[in-house]
């Protein structure tokens, strides 16, 4: 590990997790969240790589759950993804913060993403299940057991698999991310956010240590991991 970023901070505090962060600002982040996912979480290719192929049986409608939906901007890629491919998918996208559940419904979206505040455990515990359980930037949020449980939740909730995607932690990763956003992003917490969140991220073995028996975790560009549970 280079020099400045050898330790995680997990106690950084991220803005927009203020519960009085001004409305503006907030609604600007998660409006924003789709133009830097689109240039560096790599969605796309997780889905042809780790989704499509257990996505298989034709003229069946298949599942997929998405932790901490944010903007919605995910859901929605999926959405497409899956329909550009013939893939007939609901999706069930949930986040704990009811503010992002108001931002998501001052939009439409297609009537195939639902949207809803709850968790994985209430969600385990009301019976449910998916095919794909998903999440996009969530795991650098919480400290390393809320982790671990979360990641057996979610494999309790999955039929066949489970993709968290995050970013890795490293000297160049905060670099390039600021320099990238210097001057871009005006009244919102992307690039400050996005900064500190960089530094709250794991390392691969990290993360690797926290994952449940039988997950893999891949390094991804750019700057990325992604656990995939069987």
């Amino acid at each position: 590990m280079p020099i400045w970023l050898r330790r995680r901070k997990p106690d950084l505090q991220e803005a927009m997790d203020a519960p009085d962060c001004p409305p503006d600002w907030l609604a600007n982040t998660y409006r924003d969240f789709a133009q830097v996912n689109q240039r560096v979480s790599g969605w796309e290719r997780i889905f042809h790589r780790h989704i499509r192929p257990v996505l298989s049986e034709p003229h069946r409608t298949y599942t997929l759950l998405d932790i901490g939906f944010g903007g919605g901007d995910i859901p929605l890629l999926l959405h497409n993804l899956a329909a550009r491919c013939g893939v007939q998918l609901r999706i069930h996208a949930i986040d704990p913060d009811p503010r992002a559940l108001a931002y998501v419904a001052s939009r439409r979206w297609p009537d195939t993403i639902e949207f809803s505040c709850a968790t994985p455990a209430s969600l385990l515990a009301a019976a449910a299940r998916y095919d794909v359980v998903i999440s996009n930037h969530v795991l650098h949020h919480l400290p390393d057991a809320e982790v671990a449980a979360m990641m057996r939740d979610a494999g309790c909730l999955a039929r066949r698999r489970v993709c968290f995607n995050d970013l890795a932690r490293s000297d160049w990763a905060w670099i390039l991310f600021g320099l990238g956003t210097a001057g871009r992003f005006p009244r919102s917490y992307i690039r400050s956010d996005g900064l500190r969140s960089i530094q709250r991220a794991f390392t691969q073995k990290e993360l690797q240590q926290l994952v449940p028996a039988g997950w893999l975790v891949h390094r991804t560009f750019p700057f990325h991991l992604l656990a995939v549970g069987p």
